[in-house]
């Protein structure tokens, strides 16, 4: 598969689909763009101007921002094109992890967006010896603002050119360092390579024309996104940057855009599935009949089914009475949304492609750059409950072993997108490469087993975490994800966890969705209040308890829930207490600290 250096996706569109508009954001309310001569033109006076601060290939310039700006791109592919790494770093996490991240990283300068991003590196700079200077996009009363980088227009590039001829595909181009359940974040050393065999793999899997609009709003830190980013550029798309508070509604900025594609977390997707299911409740008489008739329809959709005539004759009226609002609240153009980062649950796939918005699943890690696989958008390409078909040129092998079930093992990945290793941490790197007749495979820490499609292609599903496994003190061993997965489909549920390790049954904690319950509790006249006040009132817990019996049918008696508890706080991904959060920067669970949380909880439910 053809790849090169991640810079000339831009110079791609600057030669072949030169946009008006290529990359935009919001300033001061009003939207603000780019076109791709201004973005070409700005990339090459950053370079120029980061060459005289005396960076070189090989040095690192961290980068932290909530939300991405055309600016952040611009530095991004200034610094790709000469040779300087780019380090980008969450935006939620601790002090400390900062300056471990700026020490090992050998950081030399960080550029920060807005809020409380300058003072949380300030104060990690006192013990970061190497960080010279931290600049800033906005204004900012005590740092010298981005744009002191670039060189005066009509510069001399003959050292720009002379760096971009020399960059190889292999040469480590970011360091990303993910932050895990346990321990330090560690550094991923991705090569241009890595993430332009991603961008290759997807370019005739999504639905897209030149000129199609991109909304943009998961943060740039993560390499799912960045990697969408350098994609979007090389197809010759326009990138449009926002963030997630003012994503709906009729002044929202999916209705302003109107998007052609989007990325997203599946959490927002059940956001939204909660919030179109709590106004179903709000309608009445034959509105709310026909609305829920049309939700029990959409739970038997699927890929490429052939409904017989009485059966299209109701989607028909479902898609004409119901379902084209919620497309036209999206902007009323969307062909695809592609989501990854965590599972996403079945129900959300079925309510969203059978209301004719095509929603798509991939998976992977940072470590692969970031995709394995994905649900292509294709006829016969997709399969409920995986995520999807290995990419061209990756091989996935399946190390089985019984007490994952059967078929089923800790999944293997080989391919040109498998990371140089973690940075400084060759121990580490050891656990999770392995060499297999000579060649390198990446063990994932993820459990699944392949799947074949009714044509003879495989699909991969994933089972579990390895290292989330539970095992009972009766030795048999109980897979969290698919339990916790289905409790959340529920409207009433925001979070949940289960716990059981080394104990004789499994249990449950649960975070109920604060709007899910308010709404409950307005239809059964009980007075609202609070979260923690409603979990403690009888009829509230009994409802909880329905809904565990309900899911308990669909695992093995070992599985099954025996005993629940309701906690009234969100588990967070920072705390501005300082405090360690219960979840990682990409939402997922921190177990070993909830567990330390709420181990009065845990131990009650096991008392008797």
């Amino acid at each position: 598969m053809p790849v090169k250096p991640l810079f000339e996706y831009l110079y791609d569109q600057y030669r072949e689909t030169p946009q008006e508009r290529a990359y935009g954001h919001k300033v001061n309310d009003q939207w603000v763009f780019y076109s791709t001569r201004e973005m070409v033109d700005m990339v090459n006076r950053i370079s120029v101007g980061l060459l005289r601060l005396g960076l070189k290939p090989g040095d690192k310039v961290g980068t932290v921002v909530y939300r991405t700006l055309p600016e952040w791109v611009a530095l991004d592919f200034a610094m790709l094109q000469i040779g300087v790494l780019n380090v980008p770093m969450y935006p939620t996490i601790a002090a400390r992890e900062y300056e471990y991240i700026l020490n090992e990283a050998e950081v030399q300068y960080c550029v920060v967006g807005d809020a409380d991003l300058y003072d949380k590196i300030n104060a990690a700079k006192p013990n970061v010896p190497g960080l010279k200077e931290i600049f800033s996009f906005y204004e900012h009363p005590n740092a010298r603002k981005w744009d002191v980088l670039m060189a005066e227009p009509g510069c001399d590039l003959s050292e720009v050119e002379r760096l971009k001829a020399a960059v190889q595909l292999d040469d480590i181009c970011t360091y990303i360092y993910t932050s895990g359940t346990t321990g330090n974040p560690k550094g991923v050393m991705l090569s241009h390579r890595n993430i332009s065999y991603n961008v290759e793999c997807m370019r005739d899997l999504i639905p897209y024309k030149p000129g199609d609009q991109l909304l943009s709003f998961l943060p740039v830190s993560h390499s799912f996104e960045r990697a969408v980013v350098y994609a979007m550029t090389g197809y010759g798309l326009s990138v449009i940057f926002t963030g997630t508070d003012n994503l709906g509604g009729e002044t929202g900025d999916l209705r302003a855009i109107r998007p052609h594609l989007f990325t997203t977390v599946p959490r927002l997707l059940e956001k939204v599935y909660d919030k179109i299911y709590a106004k179903g409740y709000e309608l009445k008489g034959a509105k709310r009949a026909i609305f829920f008739w049309a939700m029990n329809l959409a739970d038997t959709w699927d890929f490429d089914q052939k409904p017989g005539p009485w059966k299209a004759l109701q989607w028909r009226i479902a898609d004409k009475l119901v379902f084209s609002k919620w497309r036209e609240a999206l902007g009323g153009r969307v062909k695809g949304i592609i989501t990854g980062a965590n599972a996403c649950p079945v129900k959300i796939m079925r309510v969203f492609n059978a209301a004719g918005i095509p929603v798509r699943e991939g998976y992977g890690l940072t470590e692969t750059a970031p995709a394995i696989s994905f649900n292509h958008f294709a006829p016969g390409g997709a399969k409920l409950g995986t995520v999807g078909q290995p990419f061209e040129g990756t091989d996935i092998l399946i190390e089985a072993h019984p007490e994952y079930g059967e078929g089923a093992g800790e999944i293997l990945a080989k391919s040109p997108g498998v990371m140089a290793g973690y940075f400084k941490q060759p121990e580490r790197t050891d656990e999770v490469i392995r060499i297999i007749n000579g060649e390198r495979w990446l063990a994932t820490g993820d459990v699944g087993r392949l799947l074949e499609g009714p044509d003879g292609r495989k699909f991969i599903k994933i089972t579990d975490r390895k290292k989330e496994l539970l095992k009972t003190s009766g030795g048999k061993y109980v897979a969290p994800a698919p339990i916790e997965t289905l409790l959340k489909e529920h409207y009433l549920v925001e979070q949940a966890m289960i716990v059981g390790e080394n104990r004789n049954y499994v249990c449950a904690l649960i975070v109920p969705s604060e709007d899910g319950l308010r709404e409950w509790c307005n239809r059964q006249e009980i007075p609202w209040t609070t979260v923690r006040e409603a979990i403690q009132h009888p009829q509230v817990v009994e409802r909880f308890q329905m809904l565990v019996e309900r899911i308990n049918p669909y695992f093995g008696k070992i599985e099954q829930i025996k005993k629940f508890t309701l906690l009234p706080d969100l588990w967070e991904p920072s705390k501005k207490d300082g405090s360690e959060a219960e979840l990682t920067p990409t939402m997922k669970l921190k177990r070993r600290v909830i567990l330390d949380k709420f181990k009065q909880e845990v131990e009650a439910m096991y008392a008797q």
